[in-house]
């Protein structure tokens, strides 16, 4: 699960620095190296990163401030502040684990094992499309942070366009796809669905979702 992950260093003290890459080299992460706030800021907005391991003291932007403006990356703290407060603060704030220095190699690999594998049951638990996420547990869909609740087949029709985003789906297999969700959903129903299910999403955005292609079926905008 591990191999080539990119795991972004966030600490200038070199020494702690390179015994962290080496500990994550052998075990088949990608390092990306970062010594200053300013400078993971940076790559953030540039790399793809799986996770951050962050030391709070930095130059630059400090790890509070990185804290604040990273969203949706896992960040594990890695500092010698100590005291109780300091670790209540920092995840509060968002950091999703913390360790001391010094600490124990296995100990860290074990840590970023567990928030590598939280964020991949977090993907497989939810479908995304542009603003918008449905949520897969909770049959809940969200469109810029905006909560829409939906009908059991509101929900099975959404799943099923976001599932093939650039795909048109066809009435009658899009009635196969959910008939074992919704079997009392005929081609008169789904229409009323549809639009039952355009009219929630207007509701919290002007932008176009769902598009009707005529004689045939559904697809999602591009």
């Amino acid at each position: 699960m591990n191999k080539m992950k990119n795991i972004l260093i966030v600490e200038d003290d070199k020494d702690i620095h390179n015994l962290v890459k080496e500990v994550l080299t052998k075990e088949n992460y990608k390092p990306i190296d970062a010594y200053s706030g300013t400078e993971a800021i940076l790559l953030i907005e540039k790399e793809k990163i799986d996770l951050i391991l962050l030391d709070l003291m930095l130059p630059g932007l400090n790890g509070e401030e990185i804290i604040q403006k990273v969203k949706d990356i896992p960040i594990i703290v890695i500092s010698a502040k100590t005291s109780t407060e300091d670790k209540v603060n920092v995840l509060l704030s968002g950091a999703n684990d913390y360790i001391t220095k010094p600490f124990d190699s296995k100990e860290l690999l074990a840590r970023i094992k567990v928030q590598l594998r939280k964020k991949e049951e977090k993907k497989n638990s939810e479908l995304k499309y542009k603003d918008m996420v449905l949520e897969n547990n909770s049959h809940t869909l969200h469109i810029n942070d905006k909560k829409v609740n939906l009908t059991k087949t509101e929900y099975a029709i959404l799943k099923q366009l976001l599932l093939t985003p650039n795909q048109v789906i066809t009435k009658t297999h899009l009635l196969d796809l959910i008939s074992e969700d919704t079997p009392d959903c005929d081609e008169n129903s789904l229409k009323v669905h549809i639009s039952n299910l355009r009219k929630k999403i207007k509701s919290v955005t002007d932008e176009e979702y769902i598009e009707s292609v005529w004689g045939i079926g559904f697809k999602l905008f591009d």
